[in-house]
């Protein structure tokens, strides 16, 4: 199942410093974001091998995640907050703040083979949790 953790971060008169350390299985090798999501669902997929690393470094959203151990909704709201997603967990983000950003750090490079979609999860998601 998906962990959430606390990045560390360090503070001072001069602004906050949030590290992120080795927290996927090998580098780095796919950084992206999402932004401007407003009321849209996004994932709804797992993958063959990628890990991910979800941090919503301003505003706010929801990540539904499930696999064969259960299903739990994480709320990502802070900068230091970091959710790390197994190849096996399938997941949807939602409920974007509006000012929302959220990055994603990957440990294998885009690959559309390595995407694995079924559709009953979104349709499921959103009878579940239509709040």
């Amino acid at each position: 199942m998906a962990r959430i953790f606390t990045l560390d971060t360090f503070n001072s008169a001069s602004g906050d410093l949030t590290v992120y350390n080795n927290t996927l299985p090998g580098d780095i090798k796919r950084v992206f974001y999402i932004h401007g999501a407003g009321n849209s669902l996004r994932g709804g997929h797992r993958h063959h091998k990628a890990w991910n690393a979800l941090i919503c470094v301003v505003g706010q959203c929801r990540v539904y995640v499930q696999d064969s151990e259960g299903e739990k909704d994480y709320l990502l709201a802070s900068p230091d907050t970091c959710l790390i997603l197994e190849p096996k967990d399938w997941h949807v983000m939602d409920q974007f703040s509006e000012d929302a950003v959220l990055l994603v750090l990957a440990n294998e490079p885009y690959d559309r083979k390595d995407y694995i979609d079924e559709p009953y999860l979104a349709c499921r998601y959103a009878s579940v949790n239509n709040s």
